[in-house]
Formats: structure tokens, C-alpha cells, sequence
């Protein structure tokens, strides 16, 4: 029996092998889970749902795009019957600190980072309010627990995740709603990549754990927070990061 057996999930920025919503959506799959993948990357994000199987498929979606959120939703309550599970995961980094980040830039970060967690939340509120379950996880960063001069956008988008995460939780506790913080440091993925090439030092050196994390250990506890082991957590900001925010 698998742990997200009869559940519908939909996960956001899941197109990208190797990238946590796609390691996520692989092992949903494998609980049991029917999952529905979305991203703006089409043709990838088609790839990895045909390899994961029959229990996957891929919508476009623009998480900064009201209207395409309802649209995707509801386009799965139609062809599903529910939706469980709503993991937001799209996320965009930028580098460079106050000085060196133009208000485009920030607005960019923000409208993808933290307007796409706030209306994807809208989205499925209604829906699994009725239905008297669910569980909504939100994927910041330790960026989102303390701060970092070189990546400002970022760290002020992923801490909005924090409290948005913490509001969300109180409104939709009496319906039987849960909503989670998840918080990954350095993650081997493909928006990491510049920290592994040729010639730079060992990124896992500078963690106390001396290793970076991968993305499967995030959707082991991206999985648990969807499953019913966790139907008392709510409201947790949890952080995968080797210590680094101890």
C-alpha cells in the first residue's frame, strides 16, 4: 500500500528531470498518487510525465497567471473527481544584492515566487475546503530563514512563502486543511547548477552536514507532508538543509 494512494496532486515547476518538482512527482506517482505536473517548460515537462506512466500528466501553467490557475484546477477536479495534494514548487533565483537588483528583477522574482504560491493557494482553497481535506506545501528556503545579502529578490520572496504559508494554515485548519513550509538549502538540481562546475569548491564544504542535498530527500519530505502521517502538522516550516540554519 503506498502512502498517497488514492490521492490527486498538483505539483508546479515539475517539468525538469532532476529538478525537486519532478523527483517529487516521480515518487508520488510511486506511492500511488495520481499527479498532475505543470510548468511553462512544455516539452520537458510532456517527457516527464510520459516517463513516469500512466499515473502522470503535464498542463501548461504560468503560476503568475490567475486565470490559468483556475483553469488547471479546475481541469483536474473535472477529469479526477478531487484534488489532495497542492505542491508549489516554481520558483525562479536571482543574484545580486540591494544595490545590484533593478525593480524589474525583483518584481519578476516576486511575482513567480511568492504571487504563485498566493494563487495557487486561492485556487485550490475552495476545493478542498468542501472537501474537508487536504494539504497544501509550500516550497521556500533557508533563504527563507535567514538573511543574504547576494540573492535580496530572493530571500524577501522565499520569507513572504514563510508567513503566507503560517496565515493560510490558521484560515484553513477548521476545514481540515493543512499548509507547509518546506525550507531546502543547497540542493543539487538544475538551478544550482553554476555551484558544481569545473574548478569551484566543494559546495558541500562550507555544510556542517559536508554534503549537498538531493532532490529526492526533499520529496521524501514533500511526500510525507502530502501523506496522512502528517494530519497534525500544519503551520511547520521544516528545513532540509544539512544545518546550515541550526
Amino acid at each position: 500500500m503506498g502512502r498517497l494512494d488514492g490521492k490527486v496532486a498538483l505539483i508546479t515547476g515539475a517539468a525538469l528531470d532532476r529538478g525537486q518538482g519532478a523527483c517529487e512527482a516521480r515518487l508520488f506517482a510511486r506511492e500511488g498518487a495520481t499527479v498532475v505536473l505543470t510548468d511553462v517548460q512544455r516539452d520537458a515537462g510532456r517527457a516527464t510525465a510520459a516517463a513516469i506512466g500512466e499515473r502522470a500528466s503535464y498542463r501548461d501553467l504560468d503560476v503568475t497567471d490567475a486565470a490559468a490557475w483556475s483553469a488547471v484546477v479546475a481541469e483536474t477536479i473535472e477529469r479526477h473527481g478531487r484534488i489532495d495534494v497542492l505542491v508549489n514548487n516554481a520558483g525562479v533565483w536571482h543574484t545580486g544584492g540591494i544595490l545590484d537588483t533593478t525593480p524589474e528583477d525583483y518584481r519578476r522574482v516576486v511575482e513567480i515566487n511568492q504571487t504563485g504560491v498566493f494563487l495557487g493557494m486561492r485556487a485550490v482553497a475552495p476545493f478542498m475546503r468542501d472537501q474537508g481535506s487536504g494539504s497544501i506545501v509550500n516550497i521556500s528556503s533557508a533563504a527563507g530563514l535567514r538573511g543574504d545579502p547576494a540573492i535580496h529578490a530572493y530571500v524577501a520572496s522565499k520569507w513572504a512563502v514563510r508567513g503566507m504559508t503560517k496565515a493560510a494554515a490558521l484560515e484553513l485548519a477548521p476545514f481540515g486543511v493543512r499548509v507547509n513550509s518546506v525550507h531546502p538549502g543547497l540542493i543539487q538540481t538544475p538551478m544550482s547548477a553554476t555551484e558544481f562546475e569545473p574548478g569551484k569548491p566543494d559546495p558541500g564544504a562550507r555544510i556542517p552536514m559536508r554534503r549537498v542535498g538531493q532532490p529526492e530527500e526533499v520529496a521524501e519530505l514533500v511526500c510525507f507532508l502530502a501523506s496522512d502521517a502528517s494530519a497534525y502538522i500544519t503551520g511547520a516550516e521544516i528545513a532540509i538543509d544539512g544545518a546550515v540554519t541550526v
